[in-house]
């Protein structure tokens, strides 16, 4: 598949932000920040989840799962971002690129459906409470959550495979600050048509249909609170899934923008700022979106905080 005039390589050349000294400090104390606020949040989340007897249930047994994705999620990518900004050559190895995509892609897809399930955990909860047990008993609950694993990874798979076949390339230079599929494809001097075609049909795929799922679910849910009689009733049943719905449009609205478009409209400038928001700001905003939202979660972290400080 390869021209003879290609050069293998065993090192990406990661551009990042801007080669401006004082402009980088200040990025990687920012997003040292944003990621500290990242993991500590997160990490809270679960801790909550799993030490009070008050969210043994569903809802919040796919949010520890959310929280510990993002933390994973954030970490495939921040870490070397971080570095990058402290080291005067910028690089990443080629099998470290690979790695790095296959997890960030894994653990994306899987965010994907696992926001699928939790909107799926919502209609159940408000539109048949009387058998929401029943149906999201424990055993259910797991097997979502492998699935969304599964099924996230499994795409991941593909288009690693797919990508593999490709080593030959024009430059070693990736202009972003990690290795996303866009712009490794920039470089490839092999014929990129079957990933570019597995990217949009698998990612299409996923998007639309854990979307549906999505859009599907909170109709149901609009249909049954507006049937509600009481306002009061009406306002604190959407109150228990806006976090939820919230998260959702932040983070499909960000990916379909950067995966479900012709490749010729990519800008690489734009699209780095995009990618910041999807894969360092979203999975902090998670965790905050979640517990500034449910007055449960503030209560609770506020006695671990006071605990805390009491000791």
């Amino acid at each position: 598949m390869a021209g003879d005039n290609c050069t293998l390589v065993d090192e990406f050349i990661l551009l990042g932000f801007t080669d401006q000294v004082v402009l980088q400090n200040t990025l990687f104390v920012l997003f040292l920040l944003i990621y500290i606020v990242t993991i500590v949040g997160n990490i809270g989340i679960i801790v909550i989840v799993k030490t009070d007897s008050r969210f043994q249930t569903p809802m919040y047994f796919f949010l520890s799962n959310l929280s510990f994705l993002d933390i994973c999620y954030s970490s495939v990518v921040t870490p070397k971002m971080l570095v990058n900004f402290l080291v005067q050559r910028k690089t990443i190895s080629y099998a470290g690129c690979a790695l790095q995509l296959y997890f960030y892609a894994g653990f994306a897809t899987t965010e994907c459906y696992l926001l699928a399930v939790m909107a799926y955990d919502r209609y159940v909860a408000i539109c048949k409470p009387l058998v929401y047990t029943i149906i999201m008993s424990q055993t259910v609950c797991i097997l979502l959550v492998i699935l969304s694993y599964v099924a996230g990874f499994l795409n991941s798979t593909i288009h690693f495979g797919a990508g593999l076949k490709l080593s030959c390339c024009n430059s070693n230079i990736l202009n972003h600050f990690f290795c996303d599929g866009p712009p490794l494809s920039k470089l490839y001097c092999s014929d990129t048509t079957l990933t570019h075609i597995l990217l949009f049909v698998f990612a299409g795929f996923n998007e639309i249909s854990t979307t549906s799922v999505v859009l599907i679910s909170y109709c149901c849910i609009v249909s049954t609170i507006f049937r509600m009689s009481s306002v009061e009733g009406m306002y604190k049943t959407f109150s228990t899934c806006s976090s939820h719905l919230i998260a959702v449009t932040i983070f499909y609205g960000t990916l379909l923008f950067m995966y479900l478009r012709p490749t010729s409209s990519y800008s690489m400038d734009q699209d780095k700022v995009v990618a910041v928001f999807y894969t360092v700001v979203i999975p902090m905003l998670n965790p905050l979106i979640y517990s500034l939202r449910n007055k449960e979660v503030k209560d609770a972290m506020q006695k671990i905080l006071e605990r805390i400080v009491s000791k």
